[in-house]
Formats: structure tokens, sequence, C-alpha cells
């Protein structure tokens, strides 16, 4: 008598995080590049944004794999440390919301979508993780 306890909602959620984290950093990297160009963008500002941009592209990968990973085997420990690796993922995208040299619009636009499925994946990798435990 085995039952299913991975969850469908969350594993639709990682994959659609991860098509869109895709379009994310190649429209913020268009952007910053473009912000370079017409602003005057301060030369010691532009290597610490570009920096927080790729710091958080090397930390979406093992982000949605132990997401992956722990949903599908139904594990808490690779789900755990997912979430774990979403809190950096969440400083991050705060830090391109708030505090990078120019914000544009599409910048926020960009992010609040961004954190908004960040939340979402959190609650359902929490309530995930409490199935597994259970």
């Amino acid at each position: 008598n085995s039952s299913q306890l991975s969850s469908l909602p969350l594993q639709i959620l990682l994959y659609v995080n991860g098509v869109y984290y895709i379009f994310y950093f190649l429209a913020t990297l268009a952007m910053i590049i473009y912000k370079s160009q017409v602003f005057s963008y301060p030369d010691d500002f532009l290597a610490p944004d570009l920096a927080v941009l790729f710091l958080m592209a090397i930390l979406e990968v093992p982000r949605l794999y132990l997401g992956f990973k722990g949903n599908l085997t139904e594990a808490e420990a690779p789900l755990g440390l997912s979430l774990g690796l979403t809190v950096g993922s969440v400083l991050l995208c705060v830090y391109l919301l708030l505090w990078q040299t120019y914000v544009l619009w599409a910048d926020v636009l960009l992010n609040a979508l961004l954190l908004s499925a960040y939340a979402l994946e959190s609650g359902l990798k929490v309530t995930a993780i409490a199935a597994f435990v259970s």
C-alpha cells in the first residue's frame, strides 16, 4: 500500500520557474547593458550588479535541481536544501529590485513576478516537506 506524496503543483511550478528564469536572466542582462549605454553608469557599480545577476544564475541551477529531485524522490533533505537556496535567491532578487544602480519599471515587474513565484514555490515546498515527514 504505497501512496504518492510528491506534489504535482510544485513540480509544475519548478518547471515554469526554470523557463521563466531563463527569460528573467536574459532580460535583466539586456537591461543592465542598456542602462550602461544610455545612463551614466558608474564603472564601480556595473560589476557588482552583473556579479549579483550571475551569482543568482549559478544559484538557480542547484536550487531547481534539488527541488525537482526532492519532490520526485519524496526526500525532505534535497527539498529543504532547495528551500534554503531559495532564501539566497530571494535576497539577490531583492538586491536587483531595490539596490541596483538604476531600477527601471521593467526591473520592478520582472523581480516582482520572480519574488511571487519564489513565495508560492516556498509554500509548496514546505507543504511537501511536511507531507514527506509525516
